[in-house]
């Protein structure tokens, strides 16, 4: 009876696993597609209660509400043209990174997102452009 018990668990277990790491997968692939569609508004759903936000090196913090006006600014002058990850990876603290490529009206860009497990939620801890 333990042994069945201890099966059940285990089942259950992976089974929330699962869920967790589609659910975080799913985050990345929403912020992939504000970034693509150059909705701040759309982003900043996934904001932190404090973002990095980093512009060809000159990083600074800013509250969500600063950064959603941040990144409507920033995405005013460089209206997107693409945005598609080249690279994705989640570490053993379930911090996700994607690096990937933003095509702009004035540019491309090297773009850099990390995010990270706040309250059960995956946010976004910063976003980094560096100009091509």
């Amino acid at each position: 009876m333990k042994r069945i018990l201890l099966q059940l668990c285990a089942i259950l277990w992976f089974a929330l696993l699962a869920v967790g790491v589609q659910a975080q997968g799913e985050s990345l692939g929403a912020v992939k597609g504000a970034i693509r569609n150059g909705s701040a508004r759309d982003l900043s759903q996934f904001f932190g209660p404090t973002v990095e936000l980093a512009f060809d090196g000159d990083k600074q913090s800013y509250s969500a509400t600063q950064a959603e006006f941040v990144m409507k600014d920033f995405f005013a002058k460089n209206s997107p043209a693409s945005f598609e990850y080249d690279h994705q990876k989640t570490s053993a603290e379930s911090i996700q990174y994607a690096a990937g490529k933003y095509i702009g009206k004035t540019g491309s860009y090297q773009v850099f997102v990390q995010m990270k497990p706040i309250g059960g939620a995956l946010v976004i801890d910063s976003i980094n452009f560096t100009k091509e």
